[in-house]
């Protein structure tokens, strides 16, 4: 399990471009706690890229303090393709400086690459790849790394329906793990309702919203019974967030995003001991009947 062994915090972080250049965030409190998701808001140009590279550690604060050094992997809207490797060449790489034999990088290479339906391109430099198919690796460069901050901005664009959608079971996974992920998506239905915590950037300040977006997308329910009446995981909780109801002692009814059902199915059954799935059903979207 890879588990933050404590928060990332800004501290009245500020970050301007030049000596003298205007402000593109100032007074920045936030707190990154481990197993939590948190999305970032706002419009075009109020400086959420510029908020993601800070906790990244990819921009150094102008004034303020980041406190924390959890291992980070981030993900940008746009990758940098034109790099003289294929996609596995390039993954492989980056594997062995991760500290993996080359055969062990060549194989977790491969295997994330499948993942995410870019198999079929291993072997194609990456100065060839799409939009879609080089987002494809940029995600896969991330998940090699087994980050205890997944940070993501704009990831999701260009991907094809089925790799939005493992993507959104790779954030399950790691918050579920212990990690802590931060992103940014222009798709307000993106992830909705799972969210921790959501704040808006605006005029170079961050405000915590108040309101939890409400889900619009399917959602799967799960009744589990515990062995001797136990307590539901902790990872399973974190999976589910506040959409979790014991029903009676030991039996639970946990209600999750679609995306989300796998991670939790899986973490449920390779509990020590394990969990009993007692019914497993669609619920309807917003809007439509019971």
């Amino acid at each position: 399990m890879i588990c933050m062994e404590r928060d990332l915090q800004l501290d009245n972080v500020g970050r301007r471009y030049g000596l003298r250049g205007p402000w593109v965030l100032r007074g920045i409190h936030l707190t990154l706690a481990p197993g939590t998701l948190t999305r970032i808001e706002g419009p075009n140009g109020t400086g959420k890229s510029t908020l993601l590279r800070v906790l990244a550690r990819l921009d150094a604060p102008s004034e303020g303090r980041v406190k924390g050094r959890p291992t980070t992997a981030y993900v940008p809207e746009r990758f940098p393709s034109a790099l003289p490797f294929t996609a596995l060449g390039y993954l492989t790489h980056l594997g062995t400086i991760h500290g993996l034999s080359r055969p062990s990088a060549q194989r977790a290479a491969g295997e994330v690459l499948e993942r995410f339906g870019a198999a079929p391109y291993a072997r194609t430099p990456m100065a060839q790849l799409s939009k879609g198919s080089s987002q494809k690796v940029a995600v896969a460069q991330a998940l090699l790394a087994d980050p205890e901050l997944l940070v993501l901005d704009e990831a999701w664009t260009g991907l094809d329906a089925d790799a939005r959608a493992e993507l959104e079971r790779a954030v399950a996974e790691r918050t579920a793990a212990g990690g802590a992920v931060v992103f940014v998506d222009h798709d307000p239905n993106r992830l909705a309702g799972v969210p921790d915590a959501t704040y808006a950037v605006h005029e170079g300040g961050l405000h915590r919203r108040t309101t939890r977006t409400v889900p619009t997308g399917p959602r799967v329910t799960v009744v589990v019974q515990g062995p001797s009446g136990g307590r539901l995981p902790v990872e399973a909780a974190r999976i589910a967030g506040g959409g979790v109801e014991e029903t009676e002692p030991g039996v639970y009814r946990v209600a999750v995003p679609a995306s989300h059902s796998d991670v939790l199915l899986r973490t449920l059954l390779t509990a020590r001991p394990s969990w009993h799935v007692v019914r497993v059903g669609e619920e309807p979207t917003r809007g439509e009947g019971r």
